[in-house]
């Protein structure tokens, strides 16, 4: 690999797969509690994104959201169900990229399982609102950068690396597979 990588006195590139994979993303998406939703992907035209609250995340890669049976959002993932989820849980850490396949539903009991009462914003009739539908997105393949010791001791190695004049930083990446 040519890349400023090959600097590093410490590993940091380690791939995780099922359910190291399936937790690290609960941990991201947690912290992140929102990330930008990307669904009409196609090659050559420019993302459909909008930023979504993830209302859950499960350890088995999957994702929940409360939409509105007509915005543009459901009618996307209908005609093509697949999305690009993007999160950023600080500005120097915490960040994932998750390819999957979305479903839309009109579940009862996930919406009250996963009902909050902020969400009467946009549903005003509330939890029973005609227009509340379910999209689960499920991982099809993910990517993630992190620290391996938190923000403090990856900005130390920062800074140490920057008096020494060696990138000495914190960072760990890499792919999630979680099936």
């Amino acid at each position: 690999m040519d890349s400023i990588n090959k600097q590093q006195p410490e590993q940091n590139h380690k791939d995780l797969a099922g359910k190291d994979a399936g937790k690290k993303i609960k941990e991201l998406a947690d912290t992140a509690k929102s990330c930008y939703f990307c669904s009409d992907i196609q090659t050559g035209k420019a993302l459909t994104v909008r930023p979504m609250s993830v209302q859950k995340t499960d350890e088995d890669g999957v994702f929940w959201f409360l939409s509105a049976t007509d915005s543009h959002k459901n009618l996307e993932v209908e005609q093509d169900p697949h999305v690009q989820l993007l999160f950023q849980g600080s500005p120097y850490t915490d960040f994932l990229s998750i390819y999957g396949k979305a479903t839309i539903s009109k579940d009862k009991e996930k919406i009250k399982e996963l009902w909050e009462p902020i969400l009467k914003t946009w549903f005003t009739e509330g939890i029973d609102d005609p227009r509340i539908s379910v999209i689960k997105v499920e991982t099809k393949e993910g990517y993630y950068w992190d620290t391996k010791h938190g923000v403090a001791v990856s900005f130390l190695k920062s800074v140490t690396g920057a008096i020494i004049g060696q990138t000495l930083d914190d960072s760990i990446e890499g792919k999630l597979a979680v099936r």
